[in-house]
């Protein structure tokens, strides 16, 4: 089995880090193919920059699509998830609906913890585009600055582990996700030292893609998510046009 890692932000260091924690929790047999974005910026933070990703990521699958059997979209909030659903054949999961679907199984409500004050607004409107505002909650953002993106999870370990804690206190949470990609493997790090269930968005992601593959659940021919018919294009990448014009099967 070949699962397509597709980090839509342009930090090759955060894709080995989530590369890492994915090969750590593949079954044997399960291969962890990494994939960053050419262009755009270093990590996903506004609604403007998800968009831009959420392009990129549908424009890398189109690339990817035949040589892998499911793919993970490797930025919390899934940019691009739906919309790849609705074009690709293969099986496609984000990192936020992948947490928090598996925290809704080990609990009541879940809370969300990230890195940046900036994410908290696009990580609402993520849970209420999931259908899960009643289960989640809250969402807790660092305050303070951080000196590497791909280094945030340990330079703010303390700080993040104290946010959890709040968030179960405070907030009722029954579990925790630490959330962003570059927070991938602080959970395994940290669960000794929150009172509840943590769930870490990759290690979720990858359990439940090798889940679908299994499962073979067919495409869609009818419905919101059957694929598009065939539309003319002008301009975009060549794998994604072809893919929209159905010039590639």
């Amino acid at each position: 089995m070949k699962l397509l890692l597709l980090n839509p932000n342009t930090s090759a260091a955060v894709t080995d880090l989530m590369t890492g924690v994915g090969l750590r929790a593949a079954a044997p047999g399960t291969e962890i193919v990494p994939c960053t974005a050419r262009r755009g910026v270093p990590y996903i933070s506004t609604r403007t920059e998800a968009q831009i990703g959420g392009a990129i990521a549908l424009e890398l699958l189109a690339e990817q699509q035949g040589k892998v059997d499911a793919a993970i979209i490797a930025a919390f909030g899934d940019p691009g998830l739906f919309a790849a659903r609705e074009t690709f054949d293969i099986p496609v999961i984000g990192l936020a609906e992948a947490a928090m679907l598996t925290a809704c199984m080990a609990g009541r409500r879940f809370a969300i913890v990230t890195f940046a004050q900036a994410l908290g607004p696009w990580y609402e409107e993520c849970v209420r585009d999931h259908g899960l505002r009643e289960r989640c909650a809250g969402i807790r953002t660092l305050e303070t600055p951080f000196q590497a993106i791909s280094e945030v999870g340990t330079e703010k370990e303390d700080v993040l582990v104290e946010l959890a804690r709040r968030a179960v206190v405070e907030d009722e949470a029954d579990v925790l996700i630490f959330a962003g990609a570059p927070l991938s493997g602080l959970a395994e790090r940290v669960a000794e030292r929150i009172p509840v269930p943590v769930v870490d968005q990759v290690v979720a992601a990858v359990k439940q893609a090798e889940a679908l593959v299994a499962l073979r659940l067919r495409k869609a021919t009818a419905g919101t998510f059957r694929r598009p018919a065939a539309k003319p294009t002008i301009g975009l990448a060549g794998a994604l046009a072809a893919r929209l014009e159905h010039r590639d099967s």
